[in-house]
């Protein structure tokens, strides 16, 4: 067995970890006990990264030969690599030449490598001569970009993660902490229980995992948080709690800033931010007057449409009392993706040029063209990732060329990107993985290796660059990114007539060497940091030629990278949110993270244990609002906004505020789908999202749309699931993904059991489909499905009653003595699947329950119950099986969960589950210690 060292691919912790591998076959992964960042801790997904890696996923979900569509929705056919490129180079240069450089764009990814984001980078800037490149990070992290930019003058994270352990205030805004950055929460864990006396105040308006830390939750309504900050700005000045101090002679533009927040009173912004004053007093108290405070924000705060006020509001309390600059205190924007912090680094935004220049700058200009070799680097702004599909569904920009991301599932407003991309004519897509919806739309998909295949750099939250080494071969033909990118680069300069050579690249290597170069005498220098040494450990930035180490933290010395060497306090005025709840819209969706799945779920979604968390798509509401529309768990509604409609199940939950709702940003077209009454399609979340977005950073509102939710009167309903063979279970969920729009609602999700962690069991991967109509499809359909799942051959018992709309099938497999249930379809009326799902799913003896399984709203027989949610993903620990083993348990809040930990495990391994875990003791009354 071979080992090596690399890093996590989801979020922007940036995880150490050691790849296991025999031959060409990725055969496990651990944390990296020697990387600063985790210090060999993994959460759920990370753990798991191995099991999406293995031969049966990858032969079912890998795009491994470039393809090509003669026509579009026609089945893409296999060509070889110069056949493809040479036609995209061909397709481009006709593009370029008929309507000008302004009329290609290029969409790219925070989860490409420093080095391909460089090449792209210089594709579209030095070689097309247009500034429309922009990324997927424009809808994470370019907010905060703004904000840092407008406030300290320059896009640096002045903090790092070791300031956990020094800060005395932790204040978390717009970040669900424990679910989108898990280790990260596991040290402030650590650092609370090493340091009780540590405050954490967390601004969320749902109560998420992270508020089970918090000594105060402030349960803001969306969209208030520049208020929130101005109201506290304004208690520290009422109380005299500002540093006038560090104001005076390290910041300007604090008067100006006082007149704004002169009429943030506390009764106004308790009435705004829905908090009590008292509540607001205790933040701003804590805050202010803390030996070290350190703020952690994300996309709470950056997917709005005041983005970038946000962020300098925040900003500003930092610098009014003085909490920057030192151990443990600082504004520290958390980065939402793998290397989205890398790609800002070479300039892979439309706005920004290499190494944080800026694209207005006439010099920054100068500076870049003469590095590059070129004549100039075109002056006019570039089409941010909202402008840049509505300008392809404008016919403005006529060829798209996508990479590493999946904007048919993550880019608001689904309606406008679809129609950009069926109308554009020469989408090209460069993809790791054939299953996303993207793909669907692309006239040339073009196969790029991916994580465990790759070799490179990215740079995460802190400032720390690490290694991403490769572990096995690149399969099948699928090529590094940079490498694609600048291959079509020199048949592009062919095309165009160019002799110059500005891609001489021979390896990864020699694209850092040069990207390193573009950052000499600049704020991120990292001329003295090489592969050689990043070999070693990594390096945080900068890292000047001459230095041996990286600085932990930034502006200690009170000098900050602006003109006159001071911070500035920006007059921000709070604005509402772009799209107001009003009667018609009476909810306020906003959207988030799940803890077990990444994205669009294109590599977590191949494992089916990650699904056992949160199995379905849902929308979750306020009891109280469900009561009042007399709605019950689980019951289908439409939720609408004014660009779409969606149907999904209605779940119950405390943590979401009154007229507040929260579905689930991950689920698109691929997991969740349907179609009206009039034919239209309904594909995800992201159907009902806005694309308003910040007037500064052009991030859009992704966090909050004013939506109706309506109960769906469909009354035939299906629900179908089954066991699948390893080779066979992604490729039957694909198939099952078609039928979906055959259904007003229609949900298609894998499930699984099993794994080394799981009892030695081996890992077993089903799938889930669910579909409701206004009455039932056509028979094909329906025998498509029973196809698909095995339920179609002589072992599979069988009822019908077409008249009445019902259908069932049950596959029984001996085992022993006995038979378990394989698969079963219930259509017509799905009221018995809660008794039948638990069959399936633990693996119960079904001999006995033949008729049982095919009689219409049978009774659970005694000894089978629902299993309850999986809790512990690490070891498939279910909601009552914890329950049962805590009403047995005596003692302490501690020693219950220890007790528990013990008996089964859970809470033991990655950590994730631990904040839940904590929440179901505290609520489990004790049993009376005997006296």
């Amino acid at each position: 067995m071979a080992e090596t060292r690399s890093t996590c691919p989801y979020c922007g912790v940036g995880c150490g970890v050691v790849i296991e591998s025999e031959g060409e076959q990725i055969t496990g992964v651990r944390g990296d006990p020697d990387h600063p960042a985790n210090f060999g801790r993994l959460c759920t997904k990370g753990s798991t990264l191995h099991l999406t890696a293995t031969a049966a996923v990858t032969m079912q979900t890998r795009l491994l030969q470039p393809m090509r569509r003669t026509q579009r929705g026609a089945k893409p056919q296999t060509i070889g690599w110069d056949a493809a490129l040479d036609g995209a180079a061909e397709k481009f240069a006709q593009v370029i030449r008929d309507h000008g450089p302004d009329a290609v764009g290029f969409y790219v990814s925070g989860q490409l490598l420093t080095e391909d984001y460089y090449v792209f980078n210089k594709l579209a800037k030095g070689l097309v001569g247009t500034n429309n490149i922009d990324t997927n990070s424009r809808l994470c992290m370019s907010s905060a970009v703004a904000g840092y930019k407008k406030t300290l003058g320059a896009d640096a994270p002045p903090a790092c993660y070791d300031d956990l352990r020094h800060a005395q205030c932790l204040f978390i805004t717009g970040s669900n902490t424990a679910w989108a950055h898990p280790i990260l929460f596991r040290r402030i864990e650590d650092a609370k229980a090493a340091n009780p006396a540590m405050k954490i105040v967390v601004a969320d308006p749902r109560r998420t995992d992270t508020c089970e830390i918090a000594d105060l939750h402030l349960p803001l309504q969306p969209g208030t948080d520049v208020m929130l900050f101005h109201g506290m700005l304004h208690l520290m000045l009422w109380e005299g709690w500002t540093d006038a101090a560090y104001i005076a002679a390290h910041t300007t533009g604090f008067d100006e800033l006082k007149r704004t927040v002169r009429d943030c009173t506390p009764e106004r912004v308790a009435q705004i931010c829905g908090i009590s004053k008292d509540d607001l007093l205790e933040a701003a108290r804590l805050f202010a007057t803390s030996a070290a405070t350190l703020s952690l924000y994300c996309q709470g705060l950056n997917q709005s449409s005041s983005g970038t006020a946000k962020n300098a509001a925040l900003v500003n309390l930092h610098l009014a009392t003085g909490q920057i600059g030192k151990p443990g205190a600082g504004p520290f924007s958390l980065t939402g993706q793998p290397n989205a912090m890398g790609g800002r680094e070479v300039g892979g935004l439309a706005n920004l040029l290499s190494a944080h220049r800026d694209l207005a700058n006439p010099a920054h200009r100068a500076e870049v063209a003469a590095l590059w070799g070129v004549p100039s680097v075109p002056e006019k702004p570039g089409k941010t990732a909202v402008e840049m599909f509505q300008a392809a569904a404008d016919g403005e920009i006529r060829a798209l060329w996508i990479a590493c991301t999946n904007p048919a599932q993550s880019m608001p407003d689904q309606a406008t990107v679809r129609r950009a991309l069926e109308r554009c004519e020469f989408v090209v897509v460069q993809e790791a993985f054939s299953t996303t919806a993207t793909c669907d739309y692309a006239d040339l998909l073009l196969p790029a290796t991916t994580w465990g295949e790759k070799d490179g750099t990215v740079t995460n939250s802190e400032r720390r660059i690490s290694r991403v080494r490769n572990a096995v071969r690149r399969p099948g033909e699928t090529r590094d990114d940079w490498a694609i990118a600048a291959d079509f680069a020199r048949r592009l300069q062919a095309q165009l007539g160019s002799a110059a050579t500005l891609f001489p690249y021979a390896d990864a290597e020699s694209v850092w060497n040069e990207h390193r170069e573009s950052t000499r005498g600049r704020d991120l220098d990292i001329t003295g940091m090489s592969y050689a040494m990043l070999e070693a450990a990594p390096q945080q930035w900068p890292l000047r030629e001459g230095e041996s180490a990286g600085r932990a933290r930034l502006y200690e010395d009170g000098v900050f990278p602006t003109p006159d060497g001071r911070a500035r306090f920006v007059d921000v005025a709070y604005k509402p949110v772009a799209e107001p709840r009003d009667a018609r819209h009476p909810f306020s969706l906003t959207t988030g993270r799940l803890r077990d799945q990444w994205h669009g779920m294109s590599r977590t979604g191949t494992l089916g244990r990650l699904f056992g968390h949160v199995a379905e798509p849902s929308v979750q509401m306020h009891p109280q609002d469900m009561a009042r529309r007399q709605l019950r768990e689980g019951e289908l509604v439409h939720v609408t906004s004014r660009r779409g409609s969606i149907v999904l199940p209605a779940a119950g939950s405390t943590d979401v505020g009154l007229s507040q709702a929260f579905i689930a940003m991950h689920w698109g077209g691929e997991y969740l789908s349907g179609r009206s009454s009039t034919g239209e399609r309904l594909a995800g979340v992201n159907v009902l999202t806005t694309p308003a977005f910040c007037p500064d950073s052009k991030q859009p509102e992704l966090k909050h749309a004013a939506v109706k939710i309506l109960k769906a009167e469909l009354p035939w309903t299906l629900l179908a699931m089954g066991w699948l063979p390893e080779d066979a279970a992604l490729r039957v969920h694909e198939a099952l993904r078609r039928l979906m729009p055959s259904f007003a609602f229609a949900s298609c999700v894998p499930f699984g059991a099993g794994g080394a962690l799981q009892g030695g069991a081996a890992e077993r991967t089903g799938v889930l489909f669910r579909a409701a109509a206004y009455e039932a499809p056509a028979d094909e359909v329906l025998a498509r499905i029973e196809a698909l799942l095995a339920l179609d051959g002589a072992d599979s018992l069988r009822y019908a009653d077409r008249k009445h709309g019902q259908r069932r099938a049950a596959r029984l497999v001996r085992d022993g003595q006995d038979a378990r249930l394989e698969a079963f379809l219930l259509a017509g009326d799905t009221r018995a699947e809660a008794w039948i799902k638990a069959l399936l799913q633990d693996r119960l003896p079904a001999q006995a329950y033949g008729r049982q399984l095919l009689k219409p709203g049978a009774t659970a027989p005694a000894g089978v119950a629902a299993r309850g949610k999986v809790v512990c993903s690490c070891f498939g620990v279910t909601q009552t099986a914890i329950a049962e083993r805590l009403g047995d348990v005596p003692g302490s809040d501690e020693e219950r969960l220890g007790a528990l930990q013990g008996a089964l495990k859970c809470g033991t391994n990655c950590g994730s589950c631990l904040p839940e875990l904590k929440r179901m003791v505290r609520a489990s009354p004790a049993l009376a210690t005997a006296s």
